[in-house]
């Protein structure tokens, strides 16, 4: 049961997390080449594509960082895992990623704080027909959480992983990277 309710919260992180990133970039890249356009061509443009373009680009940037949590390409130092007893390397992997997580809660809270204060400010966006500037805002606690959780499910990945599994998956990932490079 809790596995079935894992993987389908699971599933959907994912996908939220890939079509906001992929649709973004998307957007803010065809909004900013329209408003390009609309400038130079027509000498008219949109005075609230620029701040909207800034906003895809953050929501991209943001969620495709999430992800990056559940394909494993944000950078780690590994090579150091060498050096210890696998046990210990072990113990090191799971001690970073939780880390990783806590640190993305804390980031999560903080956010939410951020939102409360310019809510209670009532911050309005100028450009982009007087929003309340939280609404575009929202991506920080939503983004850091879908991390936190991609950070936990590490966690529990590298927890049930025995420990020589641990240091071959970054040997391979160093192989994998020289591999690349020639």
């Amino acid at each position: 049961m809790f596995k079935k309710v894992f993987d389908f919260v699971d599933t959907v992180v994912v996908t939220v997390n890939k079509t906001i990133a992929v649709g973004g970039m998307i957007l803010g890249v065809l909004l900013a080449f329209v408003n390009v356009v609309l400038r130079y061509v027509f000498n008219d443009g949109l005075s609230w594509a620029g701040e909207l373009t800034i906003y895809f680009f953050i929501w991209s940037a943001l969620f495709g960082a999430a992800y990056g949590f559940k394909k494993g390409i944000h950078i780690s130092v590994t090579i150091l895992l060498h050096l210890f007893p696998v046990k210990a390397a072990k113990f090191f992997v799971i001690f970073a990623s939780a880390f990783s997580c806590l640190f993305l809660l804390f980031m999560a809270y903080c956010s939410v704080r951020l939102l409360m204060l310019i809510k209670s400010f009532g911050e309005m966006s100028v450009d982009l027909w007087n929003i309340p500037l939280w609404i575009p805002m929202i991506v920080l606690p939503v983004s850091f959480a879908a991390a936190a959780f991609r950070a936990g499910e590490k966690v529990y990945e590298f927890a049930n992983m025995p420990a020589k599994e641990i240091l071959k998956s970054s040997e391979d990932e160093l192989v994998h990277d020289s591999a690349v490079k020639e």
